[in-house]
């Protein structure tokens, strides 16, 4: 996903929020990584450009960024959660051995959501789906 700092600086003015160095340099990581990482991984990525940077400041930086609707936090278990950059509906893959999530590149099922509603009557305010199961790299460690 290319990276619009425009964007994140009306997204903060709005909400009163100043815009800093960091939260370029952490936003402008996250979207430019395949990967979703996690706030550590994230603290290692911009570490070399901001050699003074706290783990807590990478920490606060993502709050506000997920408060924004700038990023996604994808929580899986009680450890720790993922990153993703990308806001735009798309599914994720998980790796239930090593914790690797990957996007699933199909498109969203648009429908989905308004066919359930109006047979059910459920008022839905988003859905996620995931697909669990073992990436390439643990497949191969097993064999």
């Amino acid at each position: 996903m290319s990276t619009n700092n425009d964007e994140l600086i009306t997204a903060f003015k709005a909400k009163g929020y100043r815009i800093t160095k960091q939260r370029l340099i952490i936003l402008n990581a996250l979207r430019n990584t395949a990967t979703h990482p996690t706030a550590e991984e994230i603290y290692n990525m911009v570490k070399p450009q901001i050699p003074n940077i706290s783990l807590g400041t990478v920490y606060r930086t993502l709050g506000a960024l997920e408060e924004l609707g700038l990023l996604q936090k994808l929580v899986y278990g009680g450890s720790f959660s993922r990153y993703d950059g990308n806001v735009n509906a798309h599914y994720h893959a998980v790796c239930l051995d090593c914790g690797k999530v990957l996007d699933v590149d199909e498109p969203v099922l648009s429908n989905l959501e308004e066919r359930f509603s109006s047979e059910t009557g459920f008022t839905i305010v988003g859905h996620k789906l995931e697909f669990h199961g073992y990436c390439k790299d643990c497949c191969k460690r097993k064999n």
